[in-house]
C-alpha cells in the first residue's frame, strides 16, 4: 500500500513488548468449535486469518487445567505437556503466513461445569455455578489460590513451548476467575483478596507478574479486560471501578485487550445495537491511561474509514475484531489492496456464536467457507475452475441462488440467474426489511455486486420459468432456489399430531403476507409462533410499530427460544414486554374462529381463548418445488440441483452454505463429494501409550 492511500496508517507495524506486528489488525480470541476436538481444523481456520493479512492471530480460550473443563464445548486446551502438538499445529500455521501467535489462557471458575472431569469447581466465594445444575462452586482457600497462581504459570510456559508469541491473562465476559475476584458481588472474602478493590484486584496482578516473570523475555503479555459490565451502578463501570483497575495495572501488561462485558454485550447482535464501534464510549478512556502501551478494542469494526479513526483518536492502536475476521478473513489484504468493496461484512446476526453456543464448529452467514478450511479444504478468495460444461442456469435469487451464481462465475461458467419477482434477493430483501435486520441486507449486496462486476452473469427479475421455458433457454445445467413460503394452516412440531381446528371465516396471515405489506385492517393481531427462532417476535415489532395491539402466543418457555443461542433473548423478550405486547407461553393453538384464537397449555391442556381480530401463524414453511419435479419429470437435464430453502428450510447461513455447496460441487467426481460430506478427525490409536 502507498502512502498516497487514507488507510496507509492500518498498515503500520505495532511493537508488543518483544514482539511486533507487521500492522494493526488483530484478530482477537474468539470460539470456533473446534479447539482441543478437532485440532486440525483449529489450526487451518487460524491459519486462514493469517493468509487474509491478521497480524495477530487469537485462539479461543485455552483451558489451563481440569479444574476448568468446559465440555461438551470444544474450546483449546493446554492441561499438560501433552496438549503442546496440537498448539504447535496453530502456531506453525500461522507463524508460515508471517503473523504472530496469540494465546488465550483461562480458568472459567463457576463458569466451567467440569462435566468430563469431575473436578472440583472454584470461585472466590462459596456460590452457584452460573448454569442451572446441582453443585455449587467451593471458596477457595489460600492453597487453592496458589495452586491455581501455578497452574496458570505453568500453562504460559507450556504455551510458550508451543511457539506462542503472545500469552493472554484473561479477566472478561463474567467467565473467568481472575475477572470474579474482581466483582464484589461474587467475592465476598475478608482476607487481603476481597473487600477493597486494591485487595480484589490482587489475583489478577499476581497472575501478570507471575506470566510475566514466566515467560515475558521471550512473550508478550497480554491482558483481557472488560471494563464495564454495563449494568449501570450494580456492576463494574468504565468511569469508576473499570477505570481504577486501568490504573492499578497499567504498567504490567504488555498488551490492553479491553471490552465490555458480559459476551451478549460484547457480542451484541445488529438487532439490538446497529451502530459499529459500539464500545467506543467505554474503551477510550484506556489508551489515555496507559500511555505507550498498546491497546485493542473491538465492536464488530467493518469500516476502514472508522478504523482510521479510531487511532487517529487515540482510541486504539490495534484493530480488533472477532466477528468481521469470520465475515471476511481477507478483511486486512482488501483494504490494503484498494478492494474496498470486496468486503463480506459482519450482519452481526451470531450464527458464529450460535454454532459455539450449541457446541459445532463454527458457521457464518456472510462467508460459507468459515469452520470448513480443513474439512473440505475450502478457501473464501480460491476455488477451482470450471470443467467441461460451458454455461448454468440458476432458478431463484434468494441467498440460496446468488451464492450459487456468484461460485458459479467465479469457477469461469456463463451463468444465468432468472427471479420471477421484481428484485433479487429473495427473503434476504424481505426481512431485512423488518425491525433491526438492516444489516442483514448485506448478505444479498455483496452477492450482488460481486456479479454484477462479472461479464460471464446475466440477471433476470420478473422472470418466471416452467419447464418448457427452462427447455427453450437450451443450459443443461440448473440449480433451482425457488424457496419456500410459510403454511396457513397452523401445523407446526406441536401441532402436527393435532391440527387445529380453523373456521372458514378466521382471518389467517402469515410473515410472507406481513413482509409483502398485506396488512390485516388495525385492531387486534395474535401470533402465534410454533416456529420459535426468530422472526416472530421481529413481526411483533413490526405490527406494533404499525399501530396494532399483539399478542404473541407460542409453545416455548420462552419468546423466540432459539435466540437464546445468539445471545439475544433476553432482549428480544424485554423489548416485546416494553412495547406492550401481550405474551402467553407454553400454549399450544388448538383452534382459531373469527374473533379469538384457543390455545392451550401445553402442560396442563387447560384452553383459554386469545380475542383477535386476525390471526399471524408462524409454523412452518411449503419448499416450493414444483418447478424442479416438472424437470425432473423430463429427464433430459445434465445437471438438476435443488438448493436453498427449496430443499431444506432453515437459516439464511444454510441456504448461503448449500448454494456455495452446490457451486463447488458441480462436476466434480460424486465419490469424492460423498467422501467430503463430512471429514473427520480421528484420534489414531495404531500406537498404543505406555503409562
Amino acid at each position: 500500500m502507498t502512502q498516497a492511500s487514507p488507510y496507509s496508517l492500518l498498515f503500520d507495524p505495532v511493537k508488543i513488548g518483544p514482539v511486533t506486528a507487521r500492522n494493526r489488525f488483530y484478530q482477537v480470541p474468539h470460539c470456533n468449535g473446534m479447539g482441543h476436538v478437532r485440532p486440525r481444523a483449529e489450526a487451518a481456520n487460524r491459519a486462514m486469518k493469517a493468509e487474509g493479512g491478521w497480524a495477530v492471530v487469537s485462539t479461543q480460550e485455552a483451558e489451563i487445567h481440569p479444574t476448568s473443563d468446559l465440555s461438551p464445548f470444544a474450546e483449546n486446551r493446554i492441561w499438560d505437556a501433552r496438549d503442546i502438538p496440537a498448539l504447535r499445529l496453530i502456531t506453525d500455521a500461522v507463524h508460515d503466513k508471517g503473523s504472530l501467535a496469540a494465546i488465550e489462557l483461562v480458568h472459567n471458575g463457576n463458569h466451567a461445569q467440569n462435566l468430563l472431569t469431575r473436578g472440583p469447581i472454584f470461585a472466590p466465594s462459596d456460590m452457584s455455578l452460573s448454569y442451572a445444575l446441582p453443585k455449587q462452586a467451593r471458596a477457595m482457600d489460600k492453597s487453592d489460590i496458589r495452586d491455581f497462581r501455578r497452574w496458570h504459570r505453568d500453562a504460559a510456559l507450556r504455551a510458550r513451548d508451543a511457539g506462542f508469541d503472545i500469552i493472554y491473562v484473561y479477566a472478561g465476559h463474567n467467565m473467568t476467575l481472575a475477572q470474579h475476584f474482581m466483582l464484589p458481588h461474587m467475592n465476598q472474602r475478608s482476607d487481603e483478596y476481597g473487600g477493597s478493590l486494591e485487595n480484589r484486584v490482587r489475583l489478577t496482578r499476581e497472575l501478570l507478574e507471575d506470566t510475566r516473570e514466566a515467560v515475558g523475555d521471550d512473550c508478550a503479555v497480554a491482558f483481557r479486560f472488560a471494563v464495564d459490565e454495563m449494568l449501570g451502578a450494580d456492576g463494574m463501570q468504565a468511569a469508576e471501578e473499570g477505570r481504577a483497575v486501568v490504573e492499578m495495572l497499567k504498567d504490567l501488561p504488555d498488551l490492553w485487550d479491553v471490552n465490555v462485558c458480559e459476551w451478549a454485550n460484547d457480542s451484541m447482535t445488529t438487532r439490538f445495537q446497529p451502530q459499529d464501534g459500539y464500545q467506543n464510549d467505554y474503551i477510550s478512556f484506556v489508551k489515555k491511561v496507559v500511555g505507550d502501551k498498546p491497546v485493542v478494542g473491538v465492536g464488530r469494526l467493518t469500516s476502514p474509514d472508522l478504523m482510521v479513526s479510531m487511532v487517529r483518536k487515540g482510541i486504539v492502536d490495534l484493530i480488533g475484531a472477532a466477528r468481521p475476521s469470520i465475515a471476511d478473513p481477507f478483511l486486512p489484504k482488501k483494504i490494503e489492496e484498494g478492494r474496498i468493496d470486496e468486503i463480506r461484512e459482519c450482519i452481526g446476526c451470531n450464527i458464529c456464536v450460535s454454532a459455539d453456543t450449541q457446541g459445532v464448529p463454527i458457521r457464518c452467514t456472510q462467508n460459507p467457507t468459515m469452520g470448513e478450511e480443513w474439512r473440505r479444504g475450502w478457501h473464501p478468495e480460491k476455488i477451482a475452475p470450471k470443467g467441461r460444461e460451458e454455461a448454468a442456469l440458476v432458478v431463484g435469487g434468494g441467498p440460496a441462488g446468488l451464492e450459487c451464481a456468484l461460485q458459479l462465475a467465479r469457477r469461469g461458467y456463463a451463468v444465468t440467474l432468472a427471479e420471477a419477482g421484481p428484485e433479487l434477493g429473495g427473503r434476504v430483501t424481505r426481512e431485512s426489511a423488518l425491525p433491526g435486520l438492516g444489516a442483514w441486507k448485506r448478505v444479498a449486496d455483496y452477492r450482488l455486486n460481486e456479479l454484477r462486476q462479472r461479464g460471464n452473469v446475466d440477471l433476470f427479475t420478473d422472470s418466471p420459468l416452467d419447464a418448457d421455458a427452462v427447455a427453450e433457454l437450451g443450459i443443461p445445467n440448473v440449480f433451482i432456489a425457488t424457496g419456500a413460503k410459510w403454511r396457513r394452516d397452523g401445523i407446526g412440531r406441536t401441532t402436527l399430531r393435532s391440527p387445529p381446528r380453523i373456521a372458514p371465516d378466521a382471518a389467517i396471515y402469515t410473515p410472507d403476507d406481513i413482509m409483502a405489506g398485506r396488512l390485516p385492517p388495525k385492531g387486534r393481531i395474535a401470533i402465534y409462533d410454533d416456529d420459535q427462532i426468530y422472526i416472530a417476535g421481529v413481526l411483533a415489532e413490526k405490527l406494533v410499530q404499525e399501530g396494532y395491539e399483539v399478542s404473541l402466543i407460542t409453545p416455548g418457555l420462552m419468546v423466540s427460544t432459539w435466540t437464546d443461542l445468539t445471545l439475544e433473548q433476553h432482549r428480544v423478550q424485554s423489548r416485546l414486554i416494553e412495547m406492550g405486547v401481550s405474551l402467553h407461553v407454553t400454549r399450544q393453538l388448538t383452534a382459531l374462529d373469527a374473533g379469538s384464537m384457543r390455545v392451550a397449555c401445553t402442560y396442563s391442556g387447560r384452553e383459554e381463548d386469545i380475542p383477535c381480530d386476525a390471526a399471524l401463524l408462524v409454523t412452518e414453511r411449503h419448499r416450493e418445488t414444483a418447478l424442479y419435479e416438472a424437470l425432473k419429470a423430463r429427464g433430459d437435464l445434465t445437471t438438476l440441483d435443488l438448493i436453498g430453502d427449496a430443499a431444506m428450510p432453515a437459516l439464511i447461513a444454510d441456504a448461503v452454505y448449500h448454494g456455495h455447496l452446490a457451486a463447488r460441487s458441480f462436476e466434480a467426481d460424486p465419490a469424492e463429494v460423498d467422501r467430503n460430506l463430512f471429514r473427520r478427525e480421528i484420534t489414531d490409536l495404531s500406537e498404543e501409550t505406555q503409562p
